[in-house]
């Protein structure tokens, strides 16, 4: 089997699908990538089982086969050429013969029938989504996931299609976002739980500038857009029921500036307990104080800032680190913080959002102040 190729376009096509190796398989053969020749054109897989990415590029060649291809050394070896023809010739012993315009090498591979066979994905729903929806959502959201194993369900984006619009669901119990789009719908009602690695390799994809076919069963899930598909095993089980923790009723409104509270909130929590991170607002009037303290250490911080506020005076503490992270992800200039009570969580929402497609909602639950 012999084929000619471009090196940087090689190259390319191999780190876009590279973050679906890992560094600790059960399977040896994990550690190459999958090369398959047919009609001129070469189909690359990676895969960990759980995920699998295949690319493909027009190469030149009249010949078909499959080789395995150690992924590590293939890489290091193409992000040393500048851009030039690459000429791959494999024998019936799985040894690779390389010859660039100066050079030789040479390297074995395994048999490719020994790869894992991507999983057939059945009975599926099919959605179609605009892959700036697609990223967008996933930027929002994989930030407020968990990382509990006693809790998997957690760990992942939920998905949730209908006629209406898609909606898009992350929490860790401490915080949660939920992030709606109306400029996208289904035709049928269904949703899915995916997994953190595939949303990331996602993430790391999408151009903004393509649709993204979803193919989904009760088991797997299959992203196809540009000359990417990516297949993946979903979460099973149950999503909670994160409308119900939602409060309805928040009669303590507060509009402040986003970058002012923000950067207030980072300044103070560094001299917020090193077990908690608490910091707490205190409302009163048109004034809010940011204060945080650590009494350990005798360290203390207190800042003011001048906000718009309608409702009974409040003290309420959250951990900075999930309110920085929740202020990082909404784009709006001014944020609206709505509350009922220093023991209830708090709605952290865009004012005047610059998308009306777009509806996102966080939400963070208040920790006990220490005093």
């Amino acid at each position: 089997m012999q084929f000619l190729v471009s090196s940087t376009q090689l190259l390319k096509h191999l780190q876009s699908i590279s973050g679906a190796l890992t560094t600790n398989n059960s399977l040896p053969i994990l550690d190459n990538f999958l090369f398959e020749i047919s009609d001129g054109e070469l189909a690359v897989n990676a895969s960990d089982l759980e995920t699998t990415m295949r690319t493909t590029l027009n190469v030149d060649s009249s010949d078909s086969g499959k080789i395995a291809v150690p992924a590590r050394q293939i890489l290091d070896m193409l992000k040393t050429f500048p851009d030039q023809p690459l000429t791959f010739k494999i024998d019936e012993k799985n040894k690779i013969d390389i010859t660039s315009d100066n050079g030789k090498y040479a390297m074995v591979g395994q048999n490719g029938d020994e790869f894992p066979k991507t999983p057939a994905v059945d009975n599926t729903h099919t959605v179609r989504l605009n892959s700036q929806v697609l990223f967008d959502a996933i930027n929002k959201t994989i930030f407020a996931t968990g990382n509990d194993d006693l809790r998997p369900v957690m760990s992942g984006v939920f998905f949730d299609f209908n006629e209406e619009n898609v909606t898009f669901v992350a929490t860790d119990a401490h915080k949660l976002v939920r992030y709606r789009r109306k400029d996208a719908n289904s035709t049928i009602s269904s949703s899915f739980i995916l997994p953190k690695k595939p949303l990331n390799l996602l993430k790391g994809n999408l151009r903004g500038d393509e649709e993204v076919q979803i193919h989904f069963s009760e088991t797997n899930a299959v992203f196809s857009f540009n000359d990417i598909v990516l297949t993946c095993r979903l979460i099973d089980g149950k999503y909670p029921n994160y409308e119900a923790v939602i409060p309805k009723e928040n009669p303590n409104v507060l509009i402040v500036d986003r970058i002012s509270l923000l950067n207030s909130v980072k300044r103070v929590s560094i001299f917020s307990s090193r077990s908690t991170y608490q910091v707490v607002l205190k409302i009163a009037g048109s004034e809010l104080k940011i204060m945080a303290e650590d009494l350990d250490f005798s360290n203390e911080a207190v800042e003011r800032l001048t906000c718009n506020y309608t409702g009974e005076d409040i003290e309420i503490a959250f951990n900075s680190k999930f309110f920085i992270e929740m202020l990082n992800n909404v784009d709006s200039q001014e944020i609206v913080l709505e509350m009922s009570a220093p023991n209830r969580a708090g709605i952290l929402l865009p004012h005047n959002p610059p998308n009306e497609s777009e509806e996102i909602l966080m939400l963070v639950m208040p920790v006990m102040m220490n005093r």
